[in-house]
């Protein structure tokens, strides 16, 4: 039976300026560093992220951006704040897409790697009260 979400990995060119980019956008601890050692298929780290495990792994970047993304829940009055936070690592803001009033905003942003990730100001249950009201 499955029992949670266990970890996410991400392939990325650059071990230290993902570094960066995780730790000044999304305060993300660092608790394991491989060094030059693989243990798994290249040199790695793993960061805590909200309470979320995520790994980095070291290996070529996505060849081209699709809409594939991993959204983190924020605040609404959050949201200027950690938009200063991503255009300081230089990382590059998507426009937003449409949408409907009352399930809250989002910022969409890119890596270094075309890894696709949001900000989201909302939950689950307003969005789908949203929609549902829409029809």
């Amino acid at each position: 039976m499955v029992s949670g979400l266990s970890h996410i990995t991400l392939v990325v060119q650059d071990l230290e300026r993902t570094t960066t980019f995780l730790k000044n956008i999304f305060d993300a601890e660092e608790i394991y560093a491989s060094g030059e050692a693989t243990f798994s298929l290249s040199k790695e780290k793993f960061f805590m992220i909200a309470g979320l495990w995520v790994c980095i792994m070291e290996g070529d970047s996505l060849q081209e951006r699709t809409y594939n993304h991993i959204a983190f829940e924020v605040q609404d009055d959050e949201i200027e704040e950690y938009l200063r936070r991503i255009e300081a690592v230089g990382a590059e803001v998507r426009p937003a897409r449409t949408r409907v009033a009352g399930e809250g905003q989002s910022i969409y942003f890119y890596d270094f790697d075309n890894h696709l990730f949001e900000l989201h100001a909302g939950i689950l249950q307003e969005r789908l009260y949203q929609y549902k009201s829409k029809k």
